[in-house]
């Protein structure tokens, strides 16, 4: 990952796409101040640069029927086998 010098403007991005990855690419860079060739350029350096990672889609576990996993380890200090 290289370490990137990012500005105001690409902060907005930034919270934009947190709040929703969705978003068209014209109504972020309207609110920015960008026309689209230059947003779509710093979203691509963004990305090139290790910031975004990558884009995903969080689901809701009850609208799934899912119940919640959790993970437990348990370490014993003694290993008897009582």
């Amino acid at each position: 990952m290289v370490t990137a010098n990012f500005d105001e403007i690409d902060r907005k991005i930034l919270a934009l796409l947190q709040e929703d990855a969705t978003i068209q690419l014209a109504e972020i860079a309207n609110t920015v101040g960008l026309s689209t060739t230059p947003y779509w350029r710093r979203i691509q350096k963004l990305e090139q640069n290790g910031i975004i990672r990558k884009r995903v889609a969080l689901l809701d576990d009850t609208a799934l029927n899912m119940g919640t996993t959790v993970f437990v380890s348990v370490k014993p200090n003694d290993h008897h086998p009582d």
